[in-house]
C-alpha cells in the first residue's frame, strides 16, 4: 500500500481523478487529490503565487506521500519538494513540466518544439488568468476519452491564474535529491512527447514509463494508470 497525492493541471481540480482514485483504493493504495488555489474558488485570479500553491502541496503531503503532477502541476509538485523535500516520498510526473531552475511554466511552454495551444485559449480582461475554449478543448485533452468523461470535463474547467504560471521556479540540490519518476503519454496533443520525452531524458531510464493516450490519461485509461503508479511505488 502506498500513500498518493494527485495534483491537476492547467483550469483543472480535483474533480479529474474521480476514476482514478477508486481505482488507486481497489488496489489498496490510499489517494487523495487537492484543488490549488484559485481553481474554481473564486478568488482574484492576480492574488495567486506559485509560492501558496507549493505549500498548499507540502501541506497535504507526509513523509509517505508519493506526490504526482500532472501537466503543469509538475511546477508546483517541483517547488513543494524544493521547499519541504523531508515532507514527501517522491515525485511522478505524469505528461507533465520538469522544470528548469530559473525558468517560468510560460517560459518552458514557448520553448517546446511545437506551439500547441495557439487559439486555443481566451484570457481574462484583465490580462491575469486564460480559459481552454469549449471548442478546442476535446480535441486537444480529451480525444481517446469517453463522451460523458468529456462532457463532465467541460461542465468542470475552470480559468487558469497566470502569476503561479509566469513566476520562475528556483531549484537546489533539495530538490535533487527527491526521487522522480516520469510517465510520458505518447499520444500527447497538448504537451509535444518528443518534448516530454526531452524533459525524462534527464531521470534515469528505468524511472521513465510511457502510456498510450492522450494528455487525460484520468479519463482515457484510470485503471491502467493506477496499475503504472501501483507498480512505480515499488521502486520508491
Amino acid at each position: 500500500m502506498v500513500e498518493i497525492l494527485l495534483i491537476h493541471g492547467s483550469c483543472h481540480g480535483a474533480w479529474c481523478w474521480r476514476d482514478v482514485i477508486p481505482a488507486l483504493e481497489g488496489r489498496g493504495h490510499s489517494a487523495r487529490a487537492i484543488t490549488l488555489p484559485g481553481h474554481g474558488d473564486g478568488r482574484d485570479p492576480a492574488s495567486v503565487t506559485l509560492a501558496e500553491t507549493a505549500e498548499a502541496i507540502a501541506a497535504a503531503s507526509t513523509p509517505d506521500t508519493l506526490v504526482l503532477g500532472h501537466s503543469w502541476g509538475g511546477f508546483p509538485i517541483s517547488a513543494a519538494a524544493e521547499a519541504a523535500p523531508e515532507n514527501l516520498r517522491g515525485l511522478i510526473y505524469l505528461c507533465a513540466y520538469i522544470p528548469v531552475s530559473g525558468s517560468s511554466l510560460i517560459d518552458m511552454r514557448k520553448a517546446g518544439p511545437r506551439q500547441t495551444l495557439f487559439g486555443a485559449t481566451a484570457k481574462n480582461p484583465a490580462g491575469t488568468s486564460y480559459s481552454f475554449l469549449p471548442e478546442t478543448a476535446p480535441d486537444l485533452f480529451y480525444h481517446d476519452c469517453g463522451a460523458e468523461a468529456v462532457r463532465f470535463a467541460l461542465e468542470n474547467l475552470c480559468p487558469q491564474p497566470i502569476p503561479p504560471q509566469d513566476t520562475p521556479i528556483r531549484l537546489s540540490e533539495r530538490f535533487e535529491s527527491v526521487p522522480k519518476v516520469y510517465i510520458r503519454c505518447a499520444q500527447d496533443r497538448v504537451i509535444p512527447p518528443e518534448y516530454q520525452a526531452q524533459m525524462a531524458s534527464q531521470l534515469p531510464p528505468q524511472r521513465v514509463y510511457e502510456m498510450q493516450t492522450s494528455h487525460s490519461p484520468f479519463f482515457a485509461d484510470p485503471e491502467g494508470l493506477s496499475d503504472l503508479i501501483g507498480h512505480i511505488a515499488k521502486d520508491f
